[in-house]
Parts: structure tokens; C-alpha cells; sequence
């Protein structure tokens, strides 16, 4: 038995008899919906390569030798960067680009300081020893096989469909392990379509709530306030609960530039916005 799965067993044992746990989904950046969000999350990076604090909102559908891109945004980007971020994650599709500006209300909000930039309901959560624990299971995964997976764990039920890999190579490993379920498998945007923003519990475990993570600026609260409130209750040991409205400049007690700085900075920690859309929060 693998160790990082026996841990699993013997862990999870124990927290079943204390009224049991929840069920975990990991995806892995290979993953059709994993494409979209790092798409959307390169073209945030090349805005934020023009300009310190651009205005921009991505959404990405992918699939079947398509990429349609939507980007509401006011930075001018160049499309042969956004082409080449498209061929480099989704491999040769083709690109179907619509750029509009950004609505002119919306606009308004941001000028002369930050300010919250949408409605939202926003919660942290602390992970789970079983949800780190598949997170470094699906890493270790995908080092080795680098294509489309996804990993689920059910209590002591481990179920693991990897595409593009042995299953018996994966059976001698985790041979408790539930293994592609129909047999080996390929994968990819010529099986599935990804879109953005449809994977957030892979991303964010129990901290999910109505914002999605990716594509989006650091003035949107569906990317700061996430970020922050996940931050907090990994810091904590203690769930978060928030809300905002449009416009608010103060937000859990600190202003709306500061909850900016900090998810700044935890981008800038990881590598990006499109190293963030690989795996999420954890």
C-alpha cells in the first residue's frame, strides 16, 4: 500500500467515528476546465505586464478544437500574445477572440481609490488534514503523468482517473485505490470542454461561495476578498465569513486597498495568476 494512502485510511478511521468527513475533488492543470482557468489567468498576466493595476475580466470555453475567449477589459493587449498564451496551455486550437471595454459604471467604481469591485458573500475555511493530503496526492500524480486527472476521496475511498497512464502502474502504487473506473483513457479538450471558473471546489475545498477566482483583476472581491478570507482562516484555525457591497472601502476591518496588497502579494508569491489557476488555493 502506498503510504501517502495508508496515512489516509488511518486518519480518516479516525475522524468517520467522529461523525465523518466531507468528500474531496482535486483536478488536476491539465484538467479541460483547468485550460480554461489558465488561459484567462495568462491573459491577467500579460495586463498586468502593461500596466501596475489594469481592469480586466476573462471568461474561457474550451474544447473540440475551439477556444472562444470573452474579455471585458482596459488594457490593450496584443492578440498574437493572447494567441500564443492560447497554443502554449491548449496545444493547436483555434482561437475565437471578443474584446469589449469594460462598462463605464463599473469604471466609475474604481476611479480615485480602491474600492470593493462586486457584491459578494465570501467564506474561508481552514483545510482538512484529507484535503491537503489528496491535494499532495494529485501533485505527486501528475509529476509522473502530466495529462488530464481527476482525484476524489470519499472517507476511505480513494478514486483515481488519470488519463494517459497505466492503471496497472497505478494499482501497484495506491492498490486500494479506485483506478479508472472504464479502462484507460486520453483525455483532454478532444473528450471534454472546460470552461472557467467550474471547478472552484477542486480550488478552494470548503471555502467556496458565488465568486469565482480566475480571470478577473485584484480589484474584483470574487479574486481579493477569496483570497484574503482563505488566508485568514489558514491563519486563524477558524472559518471566515464575509460580505460585501459594490463600492465598500473597508472590508472585515482593514481597507479594500490592503485586502488588494495582500492578494497582490500572494500572487506574486505563487508566479501569477495562471500559476494560481493550476491548482487553486491548495
Amino acid at each position: 500500500m502506498s503510504d501517502d494512502f495508508a496515512g489516509l485510511i488511518f486518519y480518516n478511521g479516525n475522524k468517520q467515528k467522529n461523525g465523518g468527513i466531507p468528500m474531496i475533488e482535486k483536478v488536476n492543470p491539465s484538467h479541460p476546465d483547468k485550460l480554461a482557468d489558465r488561459i484567462a489567468g495568462a491573459i491577467v498576466d500579460l495586463a498586468y505586464e502593461i500596466e501596475a493595476d489594469p481592469r480586466i475580466a476573462t471568461e474561457v470555453l474550451i474544447g473540440h478544437g475551439q477556444c472562444h475567449v470573452i474579455m471585458e477589459t482596459s488594457v490593450q493587449i496584443d492578440r498574437d500574445a493572447i494567441h500564443k498564451a492560447i497554443y502554449r496551455i491548449g496545444g493547436d486550437i483555434k482561437p475565437d477572440i471578443l474584446v469589449v471595454p469594460q462598462d463605464t459604471y463599473l469604471s466609475k467604481n474604481q476611479q480615485g481609490k480602491l474600492r470593493c469591485g462586486d457584491n459578494g458573500i465570501f467564506k474561508g475555511t481552514p483545510l482538512t488534514q484529507e484535503q491537503k493530503k489528496l491535494s499532495e496526492i494529485a501533485r505527486k500524480i501528475y509529476r509522473e503523468y502530466p495529462a488530464d486527472g481527476k482525484y476524489i476521496l470519499d472517507g476511505d475511498r480513494l478514486i483515481i482517473c488519470q488519463s494517459n497512464a497505466g492503471s496497472e502502474a497505478l494499482r501497484a502504487e495506491y492498490p486500494h485505490a479506485e483506478i479508472n473506473p472504464l479502462g484507460d483513457w486520453t483525455g483532454g479538450t478532444d473528450v471534454d470542454t472546460g470552461a472557467t471558473n467550474r471547478k472552484l471546489g477542486s480550488d478552494m475545498a470548503d471555502s467556496v461561495t458565488g465568486g469565482g477566482l480566475h480571470g478577473k483583476d485584484l480589484s474584483k472581491a470574487d479574486v481579493s476578498v477569496n483570497i484574503h478570507a482563505f488566508l485568514k482562516a489558514q491563519q486563524t484555525g477558524k472559518p471566515v465569513q464575509l460580505c460585501c457591497a459594490i463600492g465598500d472601502e473597508e472590508i472585515d476591518g482593514m481597507p479594500y486597498s490592503e485586502i488588494v496588497e495582500e492578494a497582490k502579494e500572494y500572487i506574486r508569491h505563487i508566479g501569477g495568476f495562471e500559476k494560481l489557476a493550476e491548482w487553486g488555493l491548495f
